[in-house]
């Protein structure tokens, strides 16, 4: 204890009630090629919906990526996931683009995710206008961005005399100049019952095209109805806000005026909603000066919202009719224009197929396994270049999870060669990688319906196959084989591309291959339970590399809190204390046959102490997992006993 200078009673606590943390088996990491979604960037995904909200739907080209997401995430409800594209190549057809909002720009813009804007766009981006799509990707081609920012853009009458062509679906006017006081999607009303219909298109300075606001029917104008002299325009959004863009409060006890506008996000061509025109995000009472704040102090400034905020846009620079701008508030007048600031995106591309190195790149985000915690990597389609770099380069080197992995669509899907050749393209694949512990594969692919695009797809087995060994961890402990009947039933299978039968599931499993089997009224089975370790060793089977995967990172975690301890026999003595109850724990629930833990002056000898190191050594003998099972039926004369023929056999 401390010194005392005066009696006294002094108390102290010794916490020697540390135990081995449980540990997450369930998790799993996936870089996959998407439609849209930030690049190069890990995201925790926790549901098919999720996945959808942060990717988009698949189609042909990314649907093998996004079904091995869905299938694992149908067992689970953590997978990181990580968007690539093709960076490589600099061409408009063939690389990742985001949509912008200037027409005239053919500069190839990428923004890859929220730390590439921050870190090369947030001051602006030359060319390609005042809004850039959020993410890279021909689904923001879609999207339409409308700024109203004065009350005049959000409504003003429009002076002039208006006539009516008898039956026509243009609407005439005399003296007035409509291409000046209209914009494409403005609304105007007709008639003794205010209808707003939308103009569709300007085909003069004194005439315009209507139609309906919501179904996009073109409108046939009749000479009965009675036109007002004056029409009355709105902005094509003005229902979705309350009031019309003014002074924000901030800014009016500052003696700021005008420097609120209002944003619309639209769906222009339907492909985020299904329906046209739709609005997708709607941003009230923003602020064009710098400094604005909200009531709760928050940041109002229009550029910071959307940027923080928007599923949709990235700011890229002021409109031009935006007087002052991205000032300060106090004492400033700002001027919003008096017409609406309404683009569409254009040029965004999804790019060709990411390129080897473009899904390495992406795999590489889940190397660190102190920076990121996953059980699983997922090879989806995985060829074999993308295969062997997830084996040695990332499961190896973790040492702390399983690459699960796929044979190539060509082996199993209408393969090409002969009837048959399945089990012989997919060991020469096999073979082609390399052997390890730290790593599965499984037999196939799987037909299974895509309902967003309602048709069926063979998609890979790899993201079920992982599955298998998340439910294994909920119904039973990590230590039990995935495989079988009891826990290595598949979902969502209607057929699988190759259906092995017993002599080609043997050829498989005697090259490390995991049948994936079809049984009449029992389901879809993984049907192996071996891992790609090729010599025969404890580590060959999947439920033992997982118990000692469980076994070192739990005991690892708990062994940190004894660096910059001294290696004493006090400190020996609480790491034993602290190891011993956990082996019984998992010994009791049949992981393990029997342990023993050394850690005394043993291994700990002064030499080892003298480097500052700390020894403690774990003997486990693993239970072994049942692959074959023998039952032989015997015929017994009448009147032998049974006990002069047991043993016999």
């Amino acid at each position: 204890m401390g010194f005392q200078v005066s009696p006294g009673v002094n108390v102290s606590e010794i916490d020697l009630t540390t135990t081995v943390p449980a540990v997450d088996t369930t998790s799993a990491g996936l870089a996959g090629h998407f439609v849209w979604g930030p690049v190069d960037k890990r995201v925790l995904i926790t549901s098919e919906n999720d996945l959808v909200n942060n990717f988009n739907k698949p189609n042909s080209n990314t649907a093998d990526d996004f079904f091995t997401a869905t299938n694992f995430l149908s067992y689970s409800n953590a997978l990181q996931t990580v968007r690539v594209v093709q960076t490589g190549i600099s061409s408009l057809a063939t690389a990742a683009r985001n949509a912008q909002t200037n027409a005239a720009n053919t500069i190839n813009t990428v923004v890859k995710n929220e730390d590439d804007y921050d870190d090369n766009h947030s001051t602006g981006i030359t060319g390609v206008g005042e809004w850039v799509a959020k993410y890279p990707g021909e689904l923001g081609n879609s999207l339409k961005i409308s700024v109203c920012a004065s009350a005049t853009a959000w409504s003003n009458g429009v002076s002039g005399n208006v006539a009516i062509t008898t039956q026509t679906t243009a609407l005439s006017g005399n003296g007035t100049a409509f291409s000046t006081q209209f914009v494409a999607g403005d609304l105007i009303e007709l008639g003794p019952d205010k209808q707003k219909l939308r103009i569709a298109s300007i085909g003069s300075a004194t005439a315009i095209t209507l139609e309906e606001k919501y179904t996009g029917n073109t409108i046939t104008i009749n000479s009965t109805q009675s036109i007002p002299a004056n029409v009355t325009r709105y902005w094509e959004f003005y229902n979705n806000f309350d009031i019309a863009p003014g002074t924000s409060p901030f800014a009016n006890t500052q003696g700021g005026t005008a420097d609120e506008v209002h944003i619309a996000i639209v769906d222009e061509d339907g492909k985020w909603t299904g329906t046209k025109n739709q609005v997708i995000e709607t941003w009230p009472s923003l602020s064009l000066a710098s400094d604005a704040k909200t009531p709760e102090g928050s940041s109002n400034y229009y550029k910071d919202v959307l940027n923080r905020k928007s599923n949709y846009v990235w700011w890229a620079k002021h409109h031009a009719s935006n007087t002052n701008a991205g000032n300060k508030v106090a004492g400033t007048t700002f001027v919003g224009g008096t017409a609406v600031q309404t683009s569409s995106f254009v040029y965004g591309r999804d790019g060709a197929t990411p390129s080897n190195a473009d899904y390495i790149n992406g795999y590489n985000f889940f190397k660190n396994s102190e920076e990121v915690d996953c059980s699983f990597i997922l090879g989806a389609g995985a060829n074999q270049t993308r295969a062997i770099h997830l084996v040695n380069q990332i499961a190896e080197f973790r040492k702390d999870c399983l690459a699960v992995l796929s044979p190539e669509k060509a082996d199993v899907v209408d393969n090409a060669r002969w009837s048959g050749a399945q089990t012989e393209d997919i060991i020469e694949y096999r073979n082609t990688l390399p052997s390890s512990s730290f790593a599965v594969i499984d037999s196939g692919w799987k037909y299974q319906y895509d309902k967003f695009n309602d048709l069926f797809r063979y998609v890979p087995l790899n993201g079920d196959s992982a599955g298998t060994m998340v439910r294994t961890d909920r119904v039973r402990d990590p230590w039990y084989s995935p495989a079988g009947f009891n826990r290595g039933q598949l979902k969502n299978v209607i057929k699988l591309a190759f259906n092995p039968n017993k002599a080609e599931r043997d050829s498989l499993y005697k090259s490390g291959i995991n049948p994936v089997t079809a049984f009449p009224g029992q389901g879809t089975v993984l049907f192996g339970d071996k891992t790609m370790l090729a010599k025969p060793s404890a580590f060959d089977r999947i439920n033992v590399r997982r118990l000692f995967i469980v076994l070192e990172k739990a005991i690892a975690t708990a062994a940190k809190f004894t660096l910059f301890e001294f290696n004493d026999e006090f400190t020996r003595a609480n790491f034993v204390n602290l190891v011993d109850p956990f082996l019984r724990d998992v010994q009791g629930r049949r992981g393990i046959t029997d342990f023993k833990v050394v850690c005394d002056e043993s291994n700990n000898t002064p030499e080892i102490i003298d480097r500052n190191e700390f020894v403690g050594d774990i003997f486990i003998k693993p239970a072994r997992s049942i692959n074959f099972i023998q039952l032989n039926f015997v015929a017994v004369r009448t009147g032998v006993e049974f006990s002069e023929v047991v043993g016999q056999v």
